[in-house]
């Protein structure tokens, strides 16, 4: 059964890392765009931005349902990246626990 949980397990951990980057590129275009250092109109700055959107907005917009802006600041992200850390911390336990170390 380890045999095919554990690399599951692994494949999940490994998905979970990726999506925390693509929220952190989100952040950083949405900024780089909010201080007008790069703009939508270039082509390829407007297809990387409809990705990420397209990418991150469904996690995102479930937590904005229970998270409202404090002060014009939306913290979405930031707490979408502490529970998806919290998630790989505990998938990388299970991960240990059937690979038999404590």
């Amino acid at each position: 059964m380890d045999i095919i949980i554990v690399p599951i397990l692994e494949l999940m951990h490994t998905l979970l890392h990726l999506y925390v980057w693509v929220l952190i590129a989100s952040v950083i275009l949405s900024w780089l765009i909010s201080f007008q250092i790069i703009n939508m109109h270039s082509r390829v700055v407007a297809v990387i931005g409809e990705a990420l959107y397209r990418l991150t907005e469904p996690f995102l917009s479930l937590l904005r349902r229970f998270i409202p802006g404090i002060g014009g600041f939306d913290f979405t992200p930031m707490i979408a990246i502490f529970i998806l850390v919290f998630l790989q911390n505990i998938i990388a336990r299970l991960i240990l626990k059937f690979i038999g170390i404590s």
